[in-house]
């Protein structure tokens, strides 16, 4: 049985970020990848935002490792020449009910420690996005958007230079926790056996799944999981915005906000529909509630201008109509298991955390 010091399950963008992180501390590494490439689900199938920190409790590793995480990824994007940019975003009421909600931001992100937001006046919000109709708005300067892939090989490259090997192909399909460390199955195209020091779980999606096949970690210890489906849409012709644009939110979800990409292609997402397995066809009859929700703030919208664009899912593990679960990083403090964290629940704005979850993934370890 081959003996490994630390495996990484998972080479989306946190799983690159800790097996970076790890490698670079001098840990030796390597990261397990069930596809055939890195950031096949969740971290290529988002809003490619950097997120400011605005919407998470106060006290949550949310909050925590957003704001934390963002500073560390605009200062990593700049010295390694990852595409990104700090575009700013608008938080907009569309009705005179939905006002003390957007103001409601100023408040929420300084109780994360981000102090930059301000309200806007109406003719401001006119001049910067004359296509957006608000009746209240607030700016948040630090929110910006990022090449994801890039910075996923960016993550890889740091962690190949550190001496770390990425293994694709390679699921995990069980395992058990031994007195001499945690014993995997490894499945694929050459199957085998590895004896591990460490093991970080960031299977995204899988995580819940892959912590359960491990024989020796507690049932009560794992959470369920729960898929949050979410469609986007592309706009045709020319781009109105310059800045991401974002609604009120209602429920578990953010609204449909519009987001570009840094070829100046705008997005319309995510919706949320919650799915009972990994999925990502596109259901065309969502369009009529997409064009409703994007009329409440751009008004001008022609039929027939969204096209279909593409589909991600959440891994969710508080379910429909509970209140929205924390990150989860649990370390051997919680499941008595030593030498494995298993990373739950690490959906938005695990982007933009990364870096940080790398870095406290290795303080938990050290």
């Amino acid at each position: 049985m081959e003996q490994i010091d630390c495996v990484v399950i998972g080479a989306g963008v946190v799983g690159l970020a800790v097996a970076r992180a790890l490698a670079l501390a001098g840990r030796e590494v390597v990261v397990l990848e069930a596809e055939s490439g890195i950031g096949e689900h969740t971290s290529s199938r988002n809003s490619e935002v950097i997120h400011a920190g605005l919407y998470y409790p106060k006290g949550s590793l949310k909050g925590q490792l957003c704001v934390q995480g963002k500073d560390l990824l605009y200062a990593y994007c700049a010295d390694h020449g990852v595409p990104h940019a700090r575009c700013g975003k608008i938080l907009v009421a569309a009705s005179d009910e939905e006002i003390p909600a957007v103001l409601g931001y100023i408040d929420a992100a300084a109780a994360n420690g981000v102090t930059d937001l301000r309200r806007m006046d109406l003719a401001e919000v006119h001049e910067w996005e004359p296509a957006v109709r608000a009746v209240a708005a607030v700016h948040s300067p630090s929110s910006g958007i990022v090449d994801s892939h890039a910075l996923m090989l960016a993550f890889q490259g740091d962690l190949e230079n550190a001496g770390g090997v990425l293994v694709v192909r390679s699921p995990v399909t069980g395992g058990r926790v031994t007195d001499a460390g945690i014993e995997l199955a490894v499945g694929g195209d050459a199957p085998m056996q590895v004896r591990c020091r460490t093991v970080i779980n960031s299977g995204g999606l899988f995580a819940p799944q892959v912590a359960r096949s491990i024989d020796g970690v507690p049932a009560h210890a794992v959470p369920p999981q729960f898929y949050a489906k979410a469609h986007y849409f592309t706009l045709s012709g020319k781009v109105p915005f310059k800045r991401l644009v974002y609604p009120m939110g209602h429920g578990s979800w953010l609204g449909v906000h519009v987001t570009i990409d840094l070829g100046g292609q705008a997005r319309f997402g995510p919706d949320i529909e919650w799915v009972d397995r990994v999925d990502y066809s596109f259901d065309l009859s969502r369009e009529a509630l997409f064009y409703q929700a994007i009329r409440q703030y751009y008004p001008d919208l022609k039929d027939g201008a969204l096209q279909p664009g593409y589909t991600g899912i959440r891994p969710k593990i508080s379910g429909k109509g509970e209140k929205p679960a924390d990150f989860r990083i649990d370390g051997p403090e919680l499941h008595g298991v030593p030498g494995l964290v298993n990373l739950f629940g690490i959906e938005s704005p695990g982007l933009t955390a990364s870096m940080a979850i790398g870095e406290t993934v290795l303080a938990r370890l050290n």
